[in-house]
């Protein structure tokens, strides 16, 4: 049985929590929602998903995080 071919770049927790501006608890809990993506695989050093996957997460569920100077309205 050989390995599934790969259809794009892949993450792991890391590079999520980076795309996410989470810690390792929240991106826990993200993880666990039933719309967040599944991992592409599973390896025996952790999950690994698509990164397309994971975008389009990003794109369909979170909200855009406001400008820095959006707050400061004079």
């Amino acid at each position: 049985m050989g390995e599934p071919e790969v259809p794009g770049p892949l993450v792991g927790p890391g590079e999520i929590m980076d795309m996410l501006g989470v810690s390792r608890s929240r991106f826990r809990q993200i993880i666990l929602q039933p719309y967040f993506p599944r991992p592409f695989q599973i390896l025996q050093a952790g999950a690994i998903w698509l990164r397309s996957d994971v975008e389009a997460y990003i794109r369909d569920y979170r909200r855009p995080k406001p400008p820095a100077d959006e707050d400061e309205q004079g």
